[in-house]
């Protein structure tokens, strides 16, 4: 984790926001980011950091929400390959495996 990262996390857990950390933990074949990327998403939809942008991302980004919904961390798989990966311009191909925590 990065030092913006550890900081725009202590910031959430001293503001009482909420936000969930998604973190990269396995890939496989060819994907945008690789273990250990990391973004924060915010409550009110903000992010920093990325996972690798795309329709990929913005699965993810609704996966964070629901956990901040349902306040449970889980596990999330990414197929970025075949015909949607095609339709939506994707070139990467892989998989990617993210944990979704609440902070």
């Amino acid at each position: 984790m990065d030092d913006r990262m550890v900081q725009a996390v202590y910031d959430v857990q001293q503001s009482g926001a909420q936000a969930a950390l998604v973190s990269i933990i396995a890939t496989r074949g060819s994907t945008p980011r690789k273990a250990g990327a990391q973004m924060l998403v915010y409550r009110d939809g903000r992010v920093i950091g990325t996972i690798g942008g795309g329709c990929a991302e913005a699965e993810v980004r609704v996966q964070a929400l629901t956990a901040l919904d349902d306040n449970r961390c889980f596990t999330y798989r990414v197929l970025m390959t075949g015909e949607t990966a095609a339709n939506e311009g994707m070139a990467c191909g892989g998989m990617m495996e993210v944990f979704v925590q609440v902070v």
